[in-house]
């Protein structure tokens, strides 16, 4: 990126972040910034609900939540709400950031950052710019690899809770479904990776996948 020169004022921004203090540095960083802080919160619904009609232009947002949302469905709302979104974290999971981009959010940026820099990107994203900082690109560079399984909703559901720490039993209570039929879509599951060389033997594997893909935010074990 050659330059984050950008003089955009009256920027409408939120933060999503569960950590006060984030949020209250976010706040000061706004004020000296020319950012208009419309809203913060410490879940995505939350936050939603204070920004409705407020036309928020960007949304910072944590990586993961204590909510124990997943990545996916926290970018998908937050795009759905009209508002670009940056993900803002400490940059230790680079599958869950490879899942944010996937979903919708323009850019990332490390909370190694200094603040200066994030309110940059900020205006950046507000005006439609391609971010292209080096975080950023290198998880687009990282998705070119990735292999997607292609699983059905059913066999998402059913994994997410197997390699959340369910038994099969327990799953097929959950979805109100048979043991048997709960373990077909395991084996299923199994086989679509194997397929893809990403062998999933035992739970341990199918935990490490599930996160992988972002069907669970890997805050469960």
């Amino acid at each position: 990126m050659a330059s984050l020169a950008v003089e955009i004022s009256n920027v409408r921004v939120a933060i999503v972040d569960d950590h006060e203090a984030v949020r209250l540095g976010f706040a000061g960083m706004c004020a000296s910034n020319d950012l208009e802080l419309v809203g913060e919160a410490a879940t995505v619904r939350e936050l939603i609900s204070k920004i409705n009609g407020l036309q928020c232009q960007v949304v910072v947002m944590d990586l993961s939540l204590a909510d124990g949302s997943l990545v996916a469905e926290n970018v998908s709302q937050l795009v759905s709400s009209g508002s670009a979104v940056l993900v803002y974290s400490i940059a230790d999971k680079a599958n869950l950031m490879r899942v944010a981009l996937r979903a919708g959010a323009v850019a990332i940026v490390p909370k190694s950052r200094p603040m200066a820099y994030l309110a940059e990107i900020i205006k950046l994203a507000a005006d439609g710019a391609i971010i292209n900082n080096p975080e950023t690109s290198a998880m687009i560079d990282a998705d070119a690899n990735f292999k997607d399984a292609n699983l059905s909703a059913r066999e998402r559901e059913v994994l997410s809770f197997y390699s959340s720490g369910m038994s099969l039993k327990q799953v097929a209570s959950q979805l109100d479904i048979k043991q048997s039929s709960a373990k077909e879509h395991i084996d299923r599951v199994r086989l679509k990776y194997a397929r893809l060389g990403r062998e999933a033997g035992t739970k341990v594997d199918l935990y490490r996948l599930a996160i992988e893909d972002g069907l669970i935010s890997g805050e469960f074990l």
